[in-house]
């Protein structure tokens, strides 16, 4: 009785697998989001004719300078599908603010000078600007008094007294309650806290 012969043998008795040609993979990179921003911070720009006649037309624009934004701005509104000049806009959404609150009819000026403050200071930053409710020259103001991020309050009342210079008896240092310390300080109105997470206290003086 003959054995069948392996397909994949090849006269000398050696196996010899198939060559397979390689898959063909198909090109992803024109479908990626067209809107994709370089820059996280950005706005969403509507077209106020278009929206009241229930119509959805408007732009998400990356935040960079005025006049980009105002350009982009120009090109969304010629591009209105209404059969009409279109002139007046809105911000009705926005990204990558941190929390930080954006006016509908908020200037491209001002919307520049917030990101890039918001760039600059990050979360923490938008915490701060939203305590003075928006106001960018206050919190400007409030981070030249920035005194650092420390783990608690009690963390900072105690690097604090070690900066003193005032000399505390061993025998009394373990019996100071920092944290009190910190707490009556903050009741007083002489620092300003904010929390970015379990163990992120910033501290900022009043004064």
């Amino acid at each position: 009785m003959s054995q069948t012969q392996d397909p994949f043998q090849t006269k000398d008795g050696q196996t010899s697998a198939p060559k397979i040609p390689p898959l063909a993979l198909p090109d992803l990179t024109d479908r990626a989001e067209p809107d994709a921003p370089s820059d996280p911070i950005r706005v969403y720009v509507a077209c106020l004719a278009s929206y009241n006649n229930g119509i959805l037309h408007g732009r998400w624009i990356d935040v960079s300078d005025e006049d980009a934004i105002w350009e982009e701005v120009q090109d969304m509104l010629k591009a209105s599908p209404l059969d009409e000049i279109c002139e007046e806009w809105a911000i009705h959404d926005y990204e990558g603010f941190e929390g930080a609150y954006i006016g509908e009819y908020y200037s491209f000026g001002r919307i520049v000078e917030l990101a890039d403050f918001i760039r600059e200071h990050g979360e923490l930053g938008a915490d701060v600007l939203n305590y003075y409710g928006g106001e960018l020259k206050d919190a400007l103001e409030a981070f030249e008094n920035y005194s650092g991020e420390y783990e608690s309050l009690a963390d900072f009342a105690f690097e604090l007294t070690e900066q003193s210079g005032v000399e505390i008896p061993k025998s009394v240092k373990d019996y100071i309650d920092y944290e009190a310390m910190a707490g009556d300080m903050s009741l007083s109105g002489d620092i300003l806290t904010f929390e970015t997470g379990p163990t992120s206290v910033h501290v900022f003086w009043s004064h």
